[in-house]
């Protein structure tokens, strides 16, 4: 059985997408006429600043490219729906926002993101632009702790790119903006259950399966596995569950403060994941950790797959002041 969606060719699908967010989004961004999958910030580069370049695959969105704008990235790389963008448009990105004292580059530890951006960080290195790259590891279900190198980027994505743009928009040199990134990405969290599967746009098929009381826990943004399938649970329970392996691994002491994200996959809608929050918030109290800042949305998601994520990143000064600071993008704005 196909499923429905609001698109003319399955093909086009992305380009179009790209044309309406630079009809919505014209202010804030333009894509590079000779790369239209080069996604710039009219105001963020600039002399003297580490360029920050995020991509992806789209069907995500508004990562990545929603996250560009002024005090977050600079630019992203668009890819085909759950692919990697090619070396082309990163190494123009690249171009594009460097200002003499290096690029950052960040995005999901997914293996075809590692591969074309290792080509575009070696293709510009012979243009002697320097680039650091910074992967994002968050989701506690794809490794083990002591594996964490192995981990899937994503909906923390959000915290640790935020992190590292406003490093890069205070102007910090580039070890600094590095050091910064690393250390939001080691600090966050994610942990997500899918309740029914996407399609992607060529297919208009499924992408996975689940029985009509299944619900899939720790499944990946592209449909990888999760790591267990169980019964369907109320939200309180299914939030306990993300929570305990959360806050297990964190390991906060009491009185800390944090972040969270209660995070969409697609479909999900604010009332369900506002009833998550709720549950959110009582266990944060009795762990004894303040909640310094919540959001509550789409935030990284997965087509149209029903199923939420919850995020929450272990602040200390350092990062609250990043977390903090404004940033004025397509699709995220904050200060």
């Amino acid at each position: 059985m196909k499923t429905k969606k609001i698109i003319n060719d399955g093909a086009n699908a992305v380009d179009e997408m790209l044309e309406g967010v630079l009809a919505a989004h014209s202010a804030k961004v333009f894509a590079l006429d000779h790369s239209p999958r080069s996604i710039i910030a009219r105001d963020g580069p600039r002399p003297g600043k580490v360029g920050m370049v995020i991509g992806g695959g789209s069907g995500h969105e508004p990562s990545f490219l929603g996250f560009v704008g002024k005090g977050l990235a600079d630019a992203a790389a668009i890819g085909n729906v759950f692919a990697s963008p090619p070396p082309d448009p990163i190494i123009e990105c690249t171009k594009a926002v460097n200002n003499g004292a290096g690029v950052l580059y960040m995005y999901g530890n997914y293996a075809g993101d590692v591969m074309n951006f290792d080509m575009a960080a070696e293709m510009v290195a012979m243009e002697d632009i320097e680039v650091r790259t910074v992967l994002t590891t968050d989701d506690v279900a794809s490794a083990p702790a002591d594996q964490r190198d192995k981990r899937r980027g994503v909906a923390g994505n959000v915290f640790v790119f935020k992190a590292a743009g406003a490093a890069c928009d205070k102007m910090l040199p580039i070890d600094e903006c590095e050091r910064i990134a690393r250390k939001a990405n080691d600090r966050t969290f994610t942990f997500g259950v899918a309740l029914s599967p996407c399609s992607l746009p060529q297919t208009l098929k499924p992408n996975f399966t689940l029985g009509e009381d299944e619900m899939e826990v720790g499944m990946g943004i592209h449909g990888e596995p999760g790591i267990s399938k169980e019964k369907l649970k109320p939200a309180d329970a299914i939030t306990d569950e993300l929570m305990d392996k959360i806050l297990d691994e964190m390991a906060a002491p009491k009185g800390d403060r944090v972040a969270v994200i209660v995070n969409s996959l697609g479909s999900t809608p604010l009332m369900e994941l506002y009833i998550m929050m709720r549950q959110v918030k009582k266990r944060l109290d009795q762990a004894g950790l303040a909640l310094h800042l919540s959001l509550v949305g789409n935030y990284c998601t997965s087509l149209e797959m029903a199923g939420a994520s919850i995020t929450v990143m272990h602040l200390d000064a350092e990062l609250q002041e990043m977390i903090d600071h404004p940033c004025d993008c397509a699709m995220f704005r904050a200060g």
